[in-house]
């Protein structure tokens, strides 16, 4: 059996080399798996977003959302398969932003959201998509911090990495509760008390988030444009939901018009990915090149 003394180091050595390959390739993942990351995020965080505002108008009594409900939902189901793979390889990882158990634990919620929706009212619609929200917001914070501002040079990488994956998401949120919120107004055909004071706080709060941006990015089109919709959306909030003639505006024209305010904001944050994407170093080979936006 002395044989097996000897056996022992070399079956060893390759596991332990093995083992720190994967560390280090844990460790050392190139943009584009950070980047893809906040890709796919970005799309369900627009997507839980849509099916939040549609869901309120659905549950406040506008039938004509059911069919863009399901459709939405099918949306946000291949989103989340597409993350998986991501999840699994961030779990490798000393310190990942997001894991296995936990995209699993949220793909629970949403799932048993979806199958009481028409048993909530839509003030416990608007909270349970939301907090799913806050979620994806938390998930996309971390990616942009840790894996795509460390491996950006220069005194503005922390700046842009900051819009992109925080500052203009936030912001999308805040226009998205106002969507949701102002539909069940738009509606009904009046605002209660309640939704009137969270309507004016999303929009200051919209405004202030919308100021930041634009103050921690270099003008571009695609700023100046959703700049220009961002306030458009406000002023609509103040003068048709919040004016003192009362609500007139309808469900429909108030969901396009929000709807065009939210995708400017997600048409900057595209433009801020390809620009991350172009600053970062080459990609590992080990990992398929993906698209940023």
């Amino acid at each position: 059996m002395n044989w097996i003394v000897y056996l022992l180091p070399a079956l060893a050595l390759p596991a332990a080399i093995f083992f720190l390959w994967r560390r280090r390739r844990a460790g050392n993942a190139s943009p584009a798996h950070g980047l893809e990351a906040c890709r796919l995020l970005l799309a369900l965080l627009a997507g839980f977003q849509q099916h939040r505002g549609m869901s309120t108008a659905w549950l406040a009594g506008d039938r004509s959302f059911a069919s863009r409900l399901d459709g939405k939902a099918g949306e946000i189901g291949a989103l989340l398969q597409a993350l998986r793979p991501l999840a699994r390889h961030e779990s490798d990882r000393p310190h990942p932003c997001l894991t296995v158990n936990e995209l699993a634990l949220f793909v629970h919620r949403w799932s048993s959201l979806r199958e009481t929706l028409a048993g909530r009212s839509v003030d416990q619609s608007i909270a349970e998509h939301s907090q799913l929200v806050e979620q994806l917001l938390r998930w996309l914070a971390a990616f942009g911090e840790a894996r795509v501002e460390p491996l950006l040079a220069g005194r503005d990488a922390h700046a842009a990495v900051r819009n992109y994956a925080a500052r203009l998401p936030a912001l999308t949120e805040c226009l998205g509760q106002a969507r949701a919120v102002g539909l069940g107004v738009a509606t009904r055909g009046r605002c209660p008390a309640v939704a009137r004071v969270r309507l004016m706080f999303l929009i200051a709060r919209a405004e202030t988030l919308l100021d930041q941006a634009v103050a921690g990015s270099p003008p571009c089109r695609h700023g100046e444009r959703a700049g220009l919709a961002v306030r458009h959306m406000l002023q609509l909030v103040r003068q048709r939901l919040l004016g003192a003639g009362g609500v007139d505006i309808g469900a429909e024209r108030y969901f396009a018009d929000a709807t065009l305010a939210v995708d400017a904001v997600f048409a900057w944050i595209s433009e801020s990915g390809r620009q991350l994407a172009a600053a970062a170093p080459a990609a590992d080979p080990g990992l398929r090149p993906v698209p940023a936006g």
